[in-house]
């Protein structure tokens, strides 16, 4: 089985164990937004790492789906309070909960989201229990962290690439971590084992979300589904951004002078985009950022060598990680 056919074959498991999650019909406003928001799809990244990893130690699958189902209940959680933080109007081409509903709505449905991942957290065998919320924990504060520099970073204009490394290995790399080590804990392996995926899965993550980054400038439209340069749009401090701003001189220096934090920040898109987009272009981000990706994948995949797991199971993960690292959607 090639590794889009495992990926999907692990989908399908899990999404066939969310649907059979049964929620209260009532109060409508609070359970609804859930059902929305979980139906919305995604690649359910965290759940598969689960789900995999754990295979990889001879776990059975009905332990290890609750604990894929908090994991992802988590994620999703923490993206609701992120597009009202936000005022983001889309998510996965889609309206936003607090923009279907409102911010009230998006923020109490969020907290039940964090409440019933717990309580999926704790079906995980007896004996993994006490490990399992220590990790769910501790990767929950790392988390929010992430966000609250995220959102400090809107105030500054000198942020560096180092922070941005940092705030995205706690905002995003972390839970894909957590993923791993998850899988691995119910799975009974190793702290040997379990150490070195999480280490996979947080240079996985650095990998994956500088991956979005190149995504946003560079796609294709039709196949990223979302139009081209929404980051550039908004401002966003992102790898390329930061970089750009740090090193333009001259006339690249003033074209992000006037489109980031001058007159130029409401000029039609297409215009603002293709302006930004010729500053990299002249710093040669496009490559630099494929250089930087390749070496996160690169980490990922070597640290594989320090555990247990067989040739086979070497190669799988292997595989995975250029998968995702080389997507373009």
């Amino acid at each position: 089985m090639n590794i889009k056919d495992l990926y999907n074959d692990y989908l399908t498991s899990f999404n066939a164990y969310l649907n059979s999650m049964s929620l209260p019909g009532s109060p409508a406003h609070l359970y609804e937004p859930i059902v929305y928001t979980m139906s919305l799809g995604g690649k359910r990244l965290r759940p598969v790492l689960t789900l995999m990893t754990a295979d990889m130690f001879g776990a059975k699958r009905s332990d290890v789906l609750p604990v894929a189902l908090s994991i992802e209940m988590f994620h999703n959680f923490t993206l609701l309070h992120d597009d009202v933080m936000d005022r983001a109007d889309v998510r996965r081409g889609r309206p936003t909960v607090h923009r279907k509903w409102n911010d009230n709505v998006a923020i109490l449905s969020g907290d039940t989201m964090l409440t019933l991942a717990t309580q999926y957290l704790t079906l995980v065998p007896e004996h993994y229990l006490k490990g399992a919320i220590e990790l769910f924990n501790r990767t929950a504060i790392e988390i929010y962290e992430g966000q609250q520099m995220d959102m400090d970073f809107e105030q500054r204009d000198d942020v560096t690439v180092a922070e941005y490394m940092e705030m995205i290995r706690l905002k995003t790399s972390v839970l894909l971590g957590a993923a791993c080590r998850m899988g691995a804990l119910v799975g009974g392996a190793s702290s040997d084992d379990s150490n070195a995926l999480y280490e996979m899965g947080v240079n996985l993550g650095l990998a994956f979300q500088l991956q979005d980054d190149l995504l946003d400038v560079w796609g294709d439209p039709e196949k990223f589904g979302k139009q081209i340069g929404g980051d550039i749009m908004c401002g966003k401090k992102t790898f390329l951004l930061i970089t750009a701003m740090t090193e333009a001189t001259g006339a690249d220096r003033d074209v992000l002078a006037y489109y980031i934090g001058g007159d130029g920040r409401c000029a039609p898109r297409e215009q603002k985009v293709t302006a930004v987009m010729s500053v990299y272009d002249n710093l040669g981000l496009r490559e630099r950022a494929i250089s930087s990706i390749a070496s996160y994948s690169a980490k990922a995949v070597s640290v594989l060598s320090k555990t247990s797991l067989s040739p086979h199971n070497i190669s799988v993960l292997s595989e995975l990680i250029n998968m995702l690292t080389s997507r373009e959607s």
